[in-house]
C-alpha cells in the first residue's frame, strides 16, 4: 500500500473514528494537523480532482465563518481561497491512500481507498 494521509482534527469525533479505522486495518497513515498546517490551494485543488467533487461539497456551511465570510454564492476559486486561508471550513476529515481520496463521512467511507 501506497503511503496513506489524513487530514486529521483530533477534536472532531468522525476524524477519530475514521483514525481509529485505518489503524485498526493496520494502517499507520502520516497524520496532518489541517488546522494547524493547512493546505494550500494547490493542495486543495489536488484533493477536490481526487474525490471528484466540486469546491462547495468540502466546505463546511454550517460553520460561522461560512456565514461571515458570505460565502453562499461564492464561486469555486473563492471557496478554495477561502478554505486555505480558513482551514475550518474544510469538512473532515479526508483521507488520502493508493492515489485517491475520500471523506470519513461516515468514518467507513474510507475503507474503499485502502
Amino acid at each position: 500500500m501506497s503511503k496513506v494521509t489524513i487530514w486529521h482534527n483530533p477534536r472532531c469525533s468522525k476524524s477519530r473514528a475514521t483514525l481509529a479505522i485505518l489503524n485498526e486495518a493496520g494502517v499507520e497513515p502520516e497524520i496532518v494537523a489541517y488546522k494547524e498546517t493547512p493546505p494550500s490551494e494547490a493542495d486543495i485543488r489536488a484533493a477536490l480532482a481526487l474525490l471528484g467533487i466540486g469546491a462547495r461539497d468540502l466546505v463546511r456551511k454550517g460553520e460561522a465563518e461560512y456565514k461571515a465570510l458570505g460565502l453562499k454564492d461564492a464561486d469555486e476559486d473563492t471557496l478554495v481561497r477561502a478554505m486555505a486561508e480558513h482551514p475550518g471550513l474544510i469538512e473532515r476529515p479526508v483521507v488520502f491512500a493508493n492515489g485517491k481520496a475520500a471523506i470519513g463521512r461516515p468514518p467507513e467511507a474510507v475503507k474503499a481507498i485502502l
